[in-house]
């Protein structure tokens, strides 16, 4: 797959940012060209999750989630096409390696 310029040189910048930052990868989500590309996104799915809305549900989405992954396809950062508005549900379903941790939590003391 060819990218264009602008995806190449988005590419470049998010993986300077990553590099650079003491939070890695995660200093991307910081920066001003994501809030508004996800304020843009959030708008044109209508704060709607739209995995949900492919079950015939409405859910209010809050996350903008990458479908292919930021570490693995930077170019693709800032691409309206590679980006999807989901529920906080949804989102940890797309990564359950993130959120395993916490569901492995130990709730009761045994004794």
């Amino acid at each position: 797959m060819g990218y264009t310029k602008e995806q190449l040189e988005t590419g470049e910048w998010v993986r300077k940012i990553s590099t650079e930052s003491y939070r890695g990868w995660k200093a991307f989500y910081h920066t001003s060209a994501w809030k508004r590309k996800r304020k843009s996104i959030l708008r044109r799915d209508k704060y709607a999750c739209q995995r949900c809305r492919q079950q015939g549900k409405y859910t209010r989405a809050d996350t903008v989630h990458h479908k292919k992954h930021l570490r693995k396809v930077p170019e693709l950062a800032l691409t309206d096409s590679n980006l999807i508005s989901l529920c906080t549900v949804c989102h940890e379903a797309m990564h359950p390696e993130k959120h395993k941790k916490r569901h492995n939590a130990v709730t009761e003391e045994k004794w």
